[in-house]
This record gives C-alpha cells, structure tokens and sequence, in this order.
C-alpha cells in the first residue's frame, strides 16, 4: 500500500522563511518512519497512514507557536493504485477494519478522547473522498457521524466539515477519519486545511 501527504505550510509574516524553516526540526523525532521530499510547491510525506498526521500536526504547531496567523493545506491519499507499494508505508495502528461501521465510529471517537492537549487553538476542515468502493457514502456518511461526536465539530460546510479546538484532538480527529473510513484496500483521499492565529477569530 502506499500512504502519504502534499503538505504547504503558509505563516503569513515577513518571515516566513524563518518560521517555516525552524519548525521543521519538529519532524525530527518521524524522519525514521517517513520519507519527505521538498521542492517549492509542498513538502511530500511518505509512510504509515497513522504517521502522517501526528508528523503534520508537530510541523503546523511549530510554526502557528510564532504567534502569527498560519494555515497549512495537505492533499492526503492511501491505497492510490497509480503508486507503487512501499514498505514504509505499512499501517501500523487503526481500528480494525473488519469492524464495523459502528465500532469503527466508536473506536475514532475513543482516540481522540485520549489525545494529548497541546495548548494551541486551531480551525481546520475536511473532505473525505473514498474511490473504488461500491458503498462510497456509507463510509463518509459514517464519517460525518464520527466527526460530530469528536467534540472537535464546529459545523458542517458546503463540500466539507469545520472541527475547531485544541491541535491534539483536532489532528487526532483528522487522522482518526483518514485511517477509520473507506476500504481496507482501496484508494482514500482527504483534503484538509488547517488554521491558527487568525485575525477573524478576535
């Protein structure tokens, strides 16, 4: 299976290369678990599908600690059947994806119920696209239905849901829906943005 993300960080400050470049020493303690390729669109992340959030959350906590307004978009997909199988991309964790529908809700709600408090608002919102599946909007109407019972749920949007909170449970909602919705082995897409520091939030 290969697993990975497209992720673009953007602090809006004069000194956005100094942020952006001090906060990737927050991926330090995942370079063993992840390949990452940059170039000048977006940082590539490769591995685990239940590594790439945790990673993306340190990255976008380190830089939103500036103080100043920043947001991060990531592409993320798992089981693309155009990519090639990569070792390191092996699932580690996840609810058992035999369960069911309702267990697997359960199970996500669990998770983020446990994440660690990081002491850092921020807003995000996703969309959830399962391919190849022939129940599609079982999986993103169970889903939605995990989403609201987070406790990180702000609203629901055109084309995607609102989560607001601490970073923790935020990102653990996020990889919770990436790892927790569509075929074991089938093609999952999510697009995510996530905000901090925003001045419409004063």
């Amino acid at each position: 299976m290969f697993s990975g993300a497209q992720v673009s960080l953007y602090p809006m400050s004069d000194d956005f290369v100094g942020i952006i470049l001090g906060s990737l020493g927050a991926l330090d303690p995942w370079r063993d678990r992840l390949r990452l390729e940059t170039d000048s669109l977006s940082t590539l992340m490769v591995g685990p599908p239940d590594i790439l959030f945790p990673a993306m959350r340190d990255l976008f906590c380190a830089a939103a600690r500036s103080g100043v307004h920043t947001t991060m978009h990531a592409t993320v997909s798992r089981g693309c059947p155009g990519e090639p199988d990569d070792p390191i991309c092996a699932p580690v964790a996840g609810p058992a994806r035999d369960a069911s529908l309702a267990d697997r809700i359960a199970a996500c709600r669990d998770a983020v119920a446990a994440a660690p408090l990081l002491q850092q608002g921020i807003a995000a919102q996703l969309s959830l696209y399962p391919l190849g599946v022939g129940h599609h909007m079982d999986e993103i109407y169970g889903c939605i239905e995990f989403l609201k019972a987070s406790g990180t749920f702000d609203r629901s949007k055109n084309f995607c849901t609102a989560l607001r909170g601490d970073a923790g449970p935020v990102f653990e909602t996020l990889g919770q829906a990436f790892t927790g919705f569509g075929a074991t082995a089938g093609h999952l897409a999510m697009d995510v943005t996530v905000s901090a520091n925003s001045p419409s939030d004063r």
